[in-house]
């Protein structure tokens, strides 16, 4: 199937006057064509990838793209507009613009053609020539000699040049993006010429998503710089230790790529140049911040914490949901000490060495004591993991164990969920502090293996035992005495907080935050934390839900994307999925994040006020053998997204055009 057909190609057309119209346009195309199973759905994939950072590029074009379950093969539309629409290039509005769709197990195939219009799109006579086209058909063919070229034949060899009496600068680019589609490809291809126009040497690695074929080590031995044009972490960055380095996201090289050779030229030769930290072959992944685009600390924290916490997450959800099975099965007694007739799980399993012999309960307490092991298992892991990936984030793999050690000694003191956070930033830094310690040439291929684990396992674990164990212990016993004495009206605020935290940015750093909070400190035998537990998935249920909700019961309000999205949203609500609001979030996010907080805070307080607790961390409504005071959990659940409904209506009703219910999905409103 080629990868741009004329019936994915509009000439000269006025596409409603923004980014989402132009998008919809295009991936209606898509969907007529039988290209998208969902365009509503690709709308929303796009748009989401638009909410990360802008597609428009310097010249007047535009490249929106995104991978999306609603394709099945790679796919390119492109529509030549009339007027102009705005997509955040620096220098004014796109006139072309390619929506590039990949399925979400594209191939590398798929990707290397679309990385191969990328690249076209920087050459000058290519984009002239889109403009000049008189039909879909020309542009088609266009289209397909860049990303289908035919064989070239082979020249004759050129004779020897003479030999230069000067060395010339040899640079390293590492470019990257989220996606891997198309930014990746150009920025490589806009740093190569760049180098080339500038006399100098340029080895690119572009490590997207056709995959990543490694600079040679004796390349990057001999190389004088290295340029990290990345949007995201650089794959083996111990590779490059020492070497004078140039970082900024992926968008300025393809912005202003003579601009940064030139300044990694200018950092080959000078000695107070930043450099690329750690050790090579492993060793701590940081690299300065510098003028050139590094990131400051107070990101780079907040990177540091988020990664820890996304690495915990699925220990958190396979545990806990492991756990809600074992109560289903086995009854809330299973996680009880032996007391009269009642069995714990270890008397259980240890009594039954085969399915013949079971317990009094038969089969099904005994799968409810082994799911519960199981869970309690996966769940222990969660503050270890915590502490480990926080280490990692700072200082690589060589960080991972003495974070995991931390972690687990965090746990052995009572210091929980804080005791990782403290204990992991400790491990990460003092194993990033000895990763820079000189030693001899024979003992660094020990150091990420060997050196830098041991002592920086031994030097957290010392400190955590000796130091930071009981105060740590102390400040989490603290906070879980104040949160068990709370009652009244303190624990109702309480629950405001997490349903407004909750809601404030759909999955992002704040939610985390709230349902790290509720996760660490989950015990089936405390109930504040069975309290919070249940105000933290009720709160963050309520987007979704809320969104279903008002796209159903006033349409109008809505685009035929956003209906199909609300659809969609009854599931993602009721399975505790926050990110189902996403879409309506990123389209109209001063009014419908402030209508789900509003939301959000009514159930958390309902949820405290009404004493309902949860002892799974997920699932949402599919886990209500799991929640006490069943009823009173959907009376604040409804209650909430009712709120949250009625806020997001009346923003829409009195502050904002209605869409008209016939609206064409090909041309989406704001």
């Amino acid at each position: 199937m080629s990868i741009i057909t004329t019936d994915l190609v509009a000439i000269d057309v006025d596409a409603g006057g923004d980014k989402e119209a132009v998008i919809g346009l295009l991936a209606a195309r898509l969907a007529d064509a039988g290209r998208s199973s969902d365009g509503a759905g690709l709308v929303a994939a796009a748009m989401a990838r638009e909410a990360q950072s802008a597609t428009g590029l310097p010249g007047g074009i535009a490249i929106p793209h995104c991978r999306s379950p609603y394709v099945d093969e790679a796919t390119i539309g492109f529509a030549r507009l009339s007027p102009a629409v705005d997509f955040g290039a620096p220098d004014g509005p796109a006139d072309l613009a390619f929506l590039i769709a990949a399925p979400d197990s594209g191939g590398a195939e798929h990707m290397k053609l679309l990385s191969s219009l990328a690249r076209a799109l920087v050459r000058k006579e290519f984009v002239a020539s889109l403009r000049a086209a008189s039909s879909a058909e020309e542009v088609v063919a266009l289209v397909e000699q860049v990303v289908n070229p035919a064989p070239a034949t082979t020249p004759a060899a050129a004779p020897a040049a003479p030999a230069e009496s000067t060395k010339t600068t040899t640079l390293i680019a590492i470019t990257a993006c989220p996606t891997g589609i198309a930014h990746t490809y150009m920025a490589a291809d806009s740093l190569a010429l760049a180098a080339k126009e500038a006399g100098v040497t340029m080895h690119v690695e572009t490590q997207g998503s056709s995959g990543s074929t490694p600079v040679a080590p004796e390349v990057i031995a001999a190389a004088d710089a290295v340029i990290f044009a990345t949007d995201v972490g650089v794959k083996d960055r111990g590779r490059f230790a020492g070497k004078p380095v140039i970082a900024s996201g992926v968008k300025r090289a393809i912005n202003e790529p003579a601009k940064m050779v030139a300044e990694a030229v200018a950092a080959a030769s000078d000695p107070n140049a930043a450099r690329v930290e750690g050790t090579a072959g492993g060793g701590a992944s940081s690299s300065a911040p510098s003028a050139a685009g590094g990131v400051g600390w107070g990101t780079r924290t907040r990177q540091i914490l988020l990664t820890g916490v996304s690495y915990m997450i699925p220990f958190v959800a396979a545990g806990g949901l492991l756990i809600a099975l074992g109560f289903l099965f086995a009854g809330y007694d299973i996680a009880n000490k032996p007391t009269g007739a009642t069995q714990s799980l270890g008397n259980i399993i240890a009594s039954t060495n085969s399915l013949t012999n079971l317990p009094d309960g038969g089969f099904v307490q005994y799968l409810g004591a082994v799911l519960f092991t199981l869970g309690g298992l996966a769940f222990g892991f969660l503050v270890p993991a915590l502490a480990g990936y926080i280490s990692f984030a700072i200082a690589d793999r060589p960080g991972i164990a003495p974070g995991f050690t931390a972690g687990a000694v965090a746990v052995f003191v009572g210091g929980g969920f804080i005791g990782g956070i403290v204990g992991g930033l400790i491990a990460g830094f003092t194993a990033l502090w000895i990763s820079k310690i000189t030693v001899p040439k024979a003992m660094r291929g020990l150091m990420p293996v060997v050196i830098i684990p041991l002592g920086a396992s031994l030097i957290v674990g010392l400190l955590m035992f000796l130091l930071l164990g009981r105060p740590l212990a102390a400040i989490t016993s603290g906070l879980t005495s104040w949160l068990g004495g709370l009652s009244g009206s303190s624990v109702i605020l309480l629950g405001v907080i997490l349903g407004l935290m909750m809601c404030f940015d759909l999955g992002g750093p704040v939610n985390k935050a709230a349902y790290a909070f509720a996760t660490a400190g989950l015990n089936v035998a405390d109930p504040s934390s069975l309290r919070i537990m249940a105000a933290v998935m009720a709160a963050g249920m309520v987007p979704p839900l809320a969104m279903a909700l008002a796209s159903t019961v006033r349409p109008k309000l809505f685009t035929e994307p956003e209906r199909e999205n609300g659809r969609a949203a009854w599931l993602l609500g009721a399975s505790f999925i926050s990110e189902g609001a996403i879409p309506f979030a990123a389209a109209d996010p001063l009014r419908v994040i402030p209508s789900m907080m509003a939301g959000g805070a009514v159930t958390g307080a309902l949820i405290m006020a009404f004493d309902v607790t949860l002892k799974a961390p997920h699932g949402g409504i599919f886990v209500f053998f799991a929640i006490g005071n069943l009823l009173w959990f959907l009376v604040a659940l409804a209650l909430g997204t009712v709120v949250a409904a009625a806020a997001v209506v009346a923003a829409k009703q009195f502050a904002k055009k209605k869409v008209d219910a016939d609206t064409s999905p090909e041309l989406v409103a704001a």
